[in-house]
């Protein structure tokens, strides 16, 4: 899902070139093990070279201003924003103190401080006592197994390991997450030059295969004003121009991502509902336009309306 052109520099949250590990996070690499960029799309590694994703560069999401008072929260709400805002600076970061999670999050010193220690003794953050770092804790991984057990994920893997092995691309299961698609399950391609995204990476929802299916096929349309970021050229950065492609979403079944968030990476993904027929994720192929010509597109495209179809069922059965 396409987002920015190669460049050697590297932001914080933008994936590191592997040093013959293999692909990571956003990259390529090709048979000869050089790093490519038609790989990967994650929300935190920007064109603009902002710390992430959001307008802003906020771990918590917020948008425009900076400091504590740059949004006004509903009454009541402030300290549970700020605290998933803590929470989800581990999303950049495996290991931090609390002054680093104030810096990612835009809160004080004192008030993350005040919010580390409060979810470090519910079990939600841990300490490391050798060095003084917080990282999630045994309550977070708990609470997240159990989310994956009950959406179905960890049961649908074997239909998502099929759908990828019968086409050698990757495979990706999200959900929505307000305009960002959340990513919960990955397995990457079998060619030596792919896409990958790992579990928790974040796309911008416009841009993505997986989130034109969501926008399409669910509730609620995208929050975000207009003109909305622009990645690539290919980019849709307007309600008029991502209505008129919903409606061919709507129309064919299945949405197409073609080079809109990363340079080089078309996707194809369907619609994965619950026992009550309710679009509740999105499955989606994805990998380097070299490999998804429109010669090949609607073959990819009947594979992956095929597998939700079976997604579907193996929840239904789950209700």
């Amino acid at each position: 899902m396409p987002g920015r052109p190669c460049r050697p520099v590297r932001p914080r949250g933008h994936p590191r070139a592997g040093r013959g590990r293999g692909p990571v996070r956003g990259w390529a690499r090709d048979a000869g093990g050089v790093d490519a960029c038609p790989g990967g799309g994650p929300v935190n590694a920007p064109e603009d070279g902002s710390t992430d994703g959001r307008p802003d560069g906020r771990a918590d999401g917020r948008t425009g201003g900076s400091g504590e008072g740059a949004r006004q929260p509903k009454p009541g709400t402030q300290t549970v924003d700020r605290s998933v805002a803590v929470l989800r600076s581990f999303e950049d970061a495996a290991r931090q103190t609390p002054t680093e999670i104030a810096h990612r999050t835009g809160l004080s010193v004192s008030t993350a401080h005040r919010i580390v220690h409060a979810l470090h003794a519910t079990g939600m953050l841990a300490q490391d006592p050798a060095t003084e770092r917080y990282f999630l804790g045994p309550t977070t991984a708990i609470l997240g197994r159990l989310a994956l057990e009950r959406m179905g994920a960890t049961l649908l893997q074997p239909e998502l390991t099929a759908l990828r092995d019968g086409t050698g691309e990757a495979v990706s299961l999200g959900v929505r997450a307000g305009d960002e698609v959340a990513v919960l399950l990955h397995l990457p391609s079998t060619h030596p030059l792919r896409y990958e995204q790992p579990p928790g990476d974040r796309n911008p929802i416009h841009t993505c295969a997986m989130g034109k299916t969501l926008l399409a096929f669910g509730g609620d349309p995208v929050a975000m004003d207009e003109p909305y970021r622009r990645f690539t050229p290919a980019t849709l950065t307007t309600r008029a121009e991502l209505d008129a492609d919903l409606r061919r979403v709507r129309d064919r079944g299945f949405a197409v991502n073609d080079e809109e968030r990363l340079p080089g990476v078309r996707a194809v993904a369907a619609p994965v509902r619950d026992g009550g027929g309710r679009v509740f994720a999105a499955v989606a192929l994805q990998g380097p336009s070299v490999r998804f010509g429109d010669d090949r597109l609607p073959g990819l495209a009947d594979a992956v309306r095929a597998a939700a179809g079976r997604l579907t069922d193996l929840h239904r059965h789950l209700a």
